[in-house]
């Protein structure tokens, strides 16, 4: 089957409707309310969740995230407590039929981004610069916010987390693989780990699963087909170190999910992120590495631009923009199944292992860094979306 098995994350209020009429099926979601040290309920999970995506003709297909503690991740001493309120949460999962849990282990702010950006058609994006965050002063706007944890003592967790060595992160990840690896496995839940999104150091707190050594180390912990990823092309593919396509090859029977968007590097460690098709990353021989491996979902298209005054909570998960990364993602798809509208297979076959296209030569009109894209924002943009400090 060369189908592919689209996704769509949603949050608390979305109508699962307007997800059926893009043509996917598949919910990506979770219970974002409960905090880590809390099981799951499972009348909540059928109720809230499972329930009304069925009603809407879906299917709940993936969690993210299973949120896990900071304590089971540097190995404090309630993780052994709190590793078994995470079992029993996956146990809950698992009974309403999700085969799919992703968690991630970036400790403190969790995934971020340091700036909101308006690009010189108006557009507005996430975008990171190294500078940003050597103050603690940054933190409290940024987008990592689904750990489900309370920011009031957040200055006294930085300094916490800023002693934990790489080491001890690999300690704790490895703690819990051994633990929850053999529960998913008899539960016939495949769990994806999430990259850490930058795959360097935010804040002074380390960060491990940057690259492709690092995945390699992760399933080697537990070789068990339970034990798996979540290849997100953003969060590696902001390293020029890390050739995703090769990385899919190598790690392609272990990837249980991935999320597809695109970055547009503006110096070391500095990025905004562009639209799925323009940017830095060839998504084309992305998803033929995915197709030659055999992955067929589930994937979702990640993070948009707030185009059209489109209006979120969520920095990031705009609809408009992710729509329009679902239908490119389709479009290249049939392209390198070889099923674009008869078309000959030719350079699509599931053979061909070179599908690099040739691209004109045309010189980009492409802004190369953020401080070059401040100097382009419209003056009357608001200050919030602008470049702070610059």
């Amino acid at each position: 089957m060369n189908e592919l098995a689209l996704g769509w994350r949603t949050f608390p209020g979305d109508d699962y409707r307007r997800v059926r009429q893009l043509g996917i099926l598949r919910v990506v979601t979770a219970l974002y309310d409960v905090p880590a040290d809390q099981v799951w309920p499972l009348d909540r999970l059928r109720r809230e969740l499972c329930d009304a995506i069925e009603a809407a003709g879906m299917r709940f297909d993936v969690v993210e995230s299973l949120p896990v503690a900071d304590e089971i991740v540097t190995g404090g001493p309630a993780a052994d407590r709190l590793l078994d309120i995470w079992c029993r949460s996956l146990e809950n999962i698992a009974r309403v039929g999700v085969r799919v849990v992703t968690y991630n282990w970036m400790l403190g702010p969790d995934w971020c981004r340091t700036h909101q950006l308006t690009l010189p058609d108006g557009s507005e994006t996430l975008a990171y610069d190294e500078a940003a965050v050597e103050s603690d002063a940054g933190i409290r706007p940024l987008p990592g916010w689904l750990k489900n944890v309370d920011d009031q003592d957040m200055q006294k967790r930085l300094d916490q987390h800023r002693t934990v060595e790489p080491d001890q992160l690999w300690d704790g990840l490895g703690r819990f693989l051994r633990r929850v690896v053999p529960v998913a496995d008899a539960l016939g839940v495949k769990l994806a780990l999430h990259p850490d999104d930058p795959p360097w150091p935010v804040f002074g707190i380390p960060r491990i699963i940057t690259d492709a050594a690092a995945l390699d180390r992760v399933l080697g912990i537990c070789d068990s087909p339970a034990n798996g990823l979540c290849f997100c092309t953003g969060s590696l593919g902001a390293s020029l170190d890390n050739d995703l396509p090769a990385m899919i090859r190598r790690f392609g029977a272990r990837i249980h999910f991935a999320h597809l968007r695109n970055l547009i590097g503006t110096g070391p460690r500095s990025f905004y992120e562009s639209a799925h098709h323009d940017g830095d990353l060839d998504l084309y021989n992305v998803l033929a590495a995915f197709y030659d491996v055999g992955f067929r979902g589930p994937m979702r298209p990640d993070h948009g631009h707030r185009i059209w005054n489109e209006q979120s909570e969520r920095p990031g998960y705009y609809w408009i923009t992710r729509a329009m990364g679902a239908s490119y993602l389709r479009g290249i798809w049939q392209a390198v199944s070889g099923h674009a509208g008869g078309a000959d297979v030719g350079l699509c076959g599931p053979d061909q292992t070179d599908r690099t296209l040739a691209r004109p030569n045309v010189p980009s009109k492409r802004p190369t860094s953020s401080r070059q894209v401040a100097g382009m924002v419209d003056s009357a943009a608001p200050a919030a979306v602008k470049r702070r400090g610059r």
